[in-house]
């Protein structure tokens, strides 16, 4: 006997260790082969070159040039009119020039801190989008549990409800019901069918999306323990300073607002003045008929200072303050939202348990209640078919109210963790 208790605790504990990787798997699936993770990581390589561009800026720029002109003049005649030889002139010129910007009122100085904030914000954006998938696929695995057990238990109804109809014709042959009690049978059979054909059809909705999401085919076996527990905070207070913290849809809007900042700085540092050296060596070959060759170096100092373009760059300045202000009412009205979002998660996520609380007890009291309904049926006593038929009603809802309240109460805990920026594959990892 111990030795059977000891194999049935193995095997549960493999079974619910093997839901935990399932679920893992499939979000990893998940994650490798969505199209639009995938077109966010090549924005975040992308982005991150913008940084080399912008420090690019800072460093030297050298040229080297080189050319060669062939000259021929013929038909040449003098002053009085006399003809003189043609001539062939072959010049060769190479060249190599240095620019080095001195002071440019500060301009790629903003340019690189904004290309650093475009990084963040790509990369938060890449985080965002991680959290949606894993939420969606995680949400198409447990809408794939729920269902497989709704079709199950809408299976068990149906096989009830046929031996039911079979029983019943058996004691109108007796004499012991009457025509209306396997009427009844035959009604609720009916009934059951239906229930079951809907629950069918649902089940396939959610195979499909589940294999849409995932990109996986179903598998074969479903581990239905739904149940899950991932690693929360323990009160709204403390969700929603976590949210503050960690929500990426309230990190982008603030680095948007960042960003905009260091915009409006560029364009204020166009009308500054500039500064900016330069470097120039030649050489000259068969510059002349006089003059063979010559090498000249040059050095140049350029200090300019923009004053007015027509009032564009005006204008610009104060197109991009407008977006300041514009960004900024965008940030405070996603600190707003990231409180308003994060407090309904923390109560669908109470409330989802205390739901899941009271259909485990409306379940357990109808298996109780079908159970002494159903052997005083059977035993020929007071109970009549309608009674049974309820029974059975009521223990089937209960069953799939528990089995709904299960799948609920899973993704509210998933959909919290995503609001506080915590949805992750290694979140998943720890269970």
């Amino acid at each position: 006997m111990k030795k059977t208790l000891l194999i049935i605790f193995i095997l549960s504990f493999f079974k619910f260790a093997y839901a935990n990787d399932n679920l893992l798997f499939y979000v990893e699936a998940a994650l490798k082969n969505n199209p639009k993770l995938n077109a966010e990581r090549k924005n975040l390589k992308a982005t991150q070159e913008d940084i080399n561009i912008s420090r690019s800026e800072f460093l030297p720029s050298v040229t080297i040039s080189g050319s060669q002109t062939s000259t021929e003049s013929f038909n040449r005649t003098n002053e009085t009119g006399a003809k003189l030889n043609d001539t062939n002139l072959n010049t060769e010129t190479k060249s190599i020039s240095i620019d080095q910007k001195i002071f440019d009122g500060f301009q790629n100085y903003n340019s690189l801190k904004k290309s650093k904030l475009e990084e963040e914000k790509a990369k938060y954006k890449l985080k965002n989008i991680e959290q949606e998938i894993i939420f969606e696929s995680s949400s198409a695995l447990y809408d794939l549990i729920f269902y497989t057990k709704n079709k199950n238990y809408n299976l068990l109804n149906v096989d009830l409800f046929e031996r039911q109809v079979e029983t019943d014709k058996a004691r109108l042959q007796k004499g012991e019901i009457n025509l209306n009690d396997l009427a009844q049978s035959e009604s609720s059979l009916a009934g059951a069918n239906a229930e079951l054909i809907k629950a069918e059809t649902n089940l396939l909705n959610a195979k499909t999306n589940f294999e849409k999401i995932t990109r996986l085919s179903i598998p074969k076996e479903i581990d239905l323990n739904s149940k899950i527990n991932l690693k929360l905070p323990i009160s709204l207070n403390d969700a929603l300073k976590l949210a503050d913290k960690n929500s990426p849809n309230l990190i982008i809007a603030k680095i948007n607002s960042l960003i905009s900042e260091k915009e409006l700085n560029i364009e204020k540092a166009k009308l500054s003045p500039k500064a900016a050296l330069n470097y120039t060596k030649s050489e000259n070959d068969d510059f002349s008929s006089s003059i063979n060759s010559v090498d000249t170096e040059s050095v140049k100092a350029t200090i300019s200072w923009p004053i007015i373009k027509g009032g564009k760059n005006f204008s610009t300045i104060k197109k991009f303050i407008y977006k300041k202000d514009q960004n900024l009412l965008l940030f405070q009205e996603a600190e707003n939202n990231t409180k308003s979002e994060t407090t309904n998660a923390w109560s669908n996520y109470q409330s989802s348990e205390g739901i899941l609380s009271a259909t485990e007890a409306q379940l357990k009291a109808a298996e109780i209640a079908n159970e002494g309904i159903t052997q005083e049926y059977d035993s020929g006593n007071t109970r009549t078919t309608l009674e049974l038929i309820q029974s059975r009603t009521l223990l089937l809802e209960a069953r799939i109210s528990n089995a709904e309240a299960e799948r609920n109460f899973t993704i509210s805990q998933f959909k919290l963790l995503s609001q506080i920026g915590g949805l992750t594959v290694n979140s998943l990892k720890t269970l």
